[in-house]
């Protein structure tokens, strides 16, 4: 991942979206779109040696698996709603954005529930001794 690549694509297409937006405003979103796409391609491409140094941490530690996986999957739930967020901010929708950015706190704080099961146990264990 070349962070000179992805911000001169980001600059190059906010120019290129701005310039539709005064002339032909219906392709300014999609020159958005097809720039977020492109990025997160890019970008996603790269995670795969961060999730295999993960993967390689947790081998070496006596954590359960599904912590980290947890963990992953908060992260994907953060980066997706962001995008879509900021993608209907771009095309004006505040009030849905919002309502994404809620959906999305709530899916996150649904996954983690067995994660703050095993703290309380664990708190809870240790208070009882």
């Amino acid at each position: 991942m070349d962070i000179i690549t992805i911000v001169g694509v980001g600059i190059i297409g906010a120019a290129l979206a701005v310039l539709f937006k005064q002339y032909k405003p219906e392709y300014s979103l999609a020159v958005s779109l097809i720039v977020g796409v492109i990025i997160f391609a890019v970008v996603a491409d790269s995670l795969t040696p961060v999730l295999d140094q993960l993967n390689l941490l947790l081998d070496n530690t006596q954590m359960p698996r599904e912590y980290i996986e947890i963990l992953i999957k908060s992260l994907g739930i953060c980066f997706i709603t962001q995008i879509a967020c900021d993608t209907c901010k771009d095309a004006g929708q505040g009030a849905i954005s919002s309502k994404l950015e809620i959906a999305g706190k709530l899916a996150i704080l649904l996954i983690s529930l067995p994660l703050f099961q095993a703290l309380l146990s664990i708190v809870t264990t240790l208070l009882t001794v």
